[in-house]
């Protein structure tokens, strides 16, 4: 799961490339006065005066259908406020929730850059966890410290999926869960298979020591391959790991993940992260504290959670109540995917489907996003004729926002 950078480059680039050729700022701003024109101490306003990219991307990405829907609301989650946004151009088709990895790490933020294709065919909804995002800023920190933990967020994620049931009359929905998501994801499914059409794992972790030593002979590998010194000597200089007892230390995770992330392990073909974390600073969703959340958020998670990574282990769990779809990267480095690959095959499902990306390792939904939206709708959304989309004729109609909830100003 990859850690949260400690500083965030701020993008320009966008908001430059606009400005290019003078259109908008030439129609809205007034006429220079006879004889100013290019008059020294006359300069036009800086780009990022005449240009709010957030706005534009906001405005592209609006729901125009008549049956769409497009909500970002801080609901009630396990004596919490926690942000949600659903967005869909039809809200007949099912949901899918989107649980994200980290600890800590929303893709709330991100999902501008992704998952426009996929609101044609679902209802999709991303959620900041208890710690995470936006979800950090609408608590006391200090009180939320003390309740994290991996059953906690299970929690939560089960009150979440019934929230949207009641909301939008859905019997069942679909649940994604990426990388530490696929923890909660997982055990999610396990506990509580009426909910869900289909669990589909991404980046799926089946037991956190196994996942940790694996990801760390594979990039002890790539460096010893790579004849990388400075990477050898602080790989070398973290063994074991984990350590003995089965422990992460976050200062030996975060070494194994800074030099898995330089080798494509995050990536496929790339030696960072920052053009996918970059794209939080242009979200119309996220204020500038809601990015800066994301660090904190970090800092206050991963004390509290990496030690459940280390403790999780479903390897011996293969019976599950409701179909299983793994997404798998085939260079994926950060939750090697043969591990998840071979327990799969000795698990009792409704029905099962592993799906490689053969050019993906962690980030699929932005290193191979055709093929993530094909997958989506061949072998997933499918799913959804075994259950029920909408709830039954009896259900309870969709509740109204409950007090203290309301989408929040874009």
């Amino acid at each position: 799961m990859p850690l949260a950078s400690p500083l965030r480059r701020h993008l320009a680039v966008l908001t430059q490339c606009l400005a290019v050729c003078g259109l908008g700022a030439a129609c809205a701003s007034t006429p220079p006065a006879p004889g100013q024109a290019g008059a020294p101490g006359k300069a036009p306003p800086p780009v990022e005066a005449r240009i709010d990219a957030r706005a534009i991307i906001a405005d592209s990405r609006k729901i125009a259908s008549r049956d769409g829907v497009e909500e970002l609301l801080e609901i009630p989650v396990g004596g919490t406020k926690q942000w949600i946004s659903v967005r869909g151009r039809d809200r007949r088709n099912p949901i899918l929730l989107m649980i994200h990895g980290g600890p800590a790490s929303p893709e709330l933020p991100t999902s501008w850059a992704f998952q426009g294709g996929w609101e044609d065919f679902f209802t999709v909804v991303q959620w900041d966890q208890r710690g995470s995002g936006k979800t950090y800023n609408a608590n006391d920190p200090a009180l939320i410290a003390p309740t994290l933990s991996l059953d906690r967020i299970t929690e939560d994620a089960a009150e979440v999926v019934q929230y949207l049931r009641r909301r939008y009359g859905k019997e069942k929905v679909f649940v994604l869960g990426h990388s530490w998501g696929s923890l909660v994801g997982l055990q999610l499914a396990h506990r509580h298979p009426e909910l869900l059409f289909a669990y589909v794992g991404m980046g799926q972790v089946i037991s956190g020591q196994e996942n940790e030593r694996a990801s760390y002979a594979l990039t002890l590998a790539a460096a010893e391959a790579a004849h990388n010194e400075a990477a050898l000597q602080e790989l070398k200089a973290i063994a074991p790991y984990p350590e003995k007892d089965g422990t992460l230390p976050l200062e030996k995770i975060s070494i194994e993940r800074k030099w898995s992330n330089v080798f494509g392990g995050l990536v496929h073909g790339r030696d960072d992260i920052g053009h996918y974390m970059n794209l939080a600073e242009l979200s119309p969703d996220y204020s500038a504290a809601d990015v800066a959340a994301m660090d904190l958020g970090s800092q206050l998670s991963l004390p509290h959670l990496l030690p459940e990574l280390g403790k999780f282990d479903y390897t011996q769990v293969t019976r599950f109540g409701c179909p299983l779809v793994i997404f798998a990267g085939r260079h994926d480095t950060t939750t090697p995917s043969q591990f998840t690959a071979h327990w799969l095959t000795g698990v009792s499902a409704p029905s099962k489907r592993l799906v490689w990306f053969e050019n993906s390792a962690h980030m699929m939904m932005v290193e191979e996003p055709g093929r993530m939206l094909l997958h989506l709708v061949q072998d997933v959304l499918p799913l959804a004729a075994s259950g029920t989309a909408q709830a039954p004729a009896d259900a309870s109609p969709p509740s109204p926002t409950p007090p203290g909830t309301a989408p929040s100003s874009r």
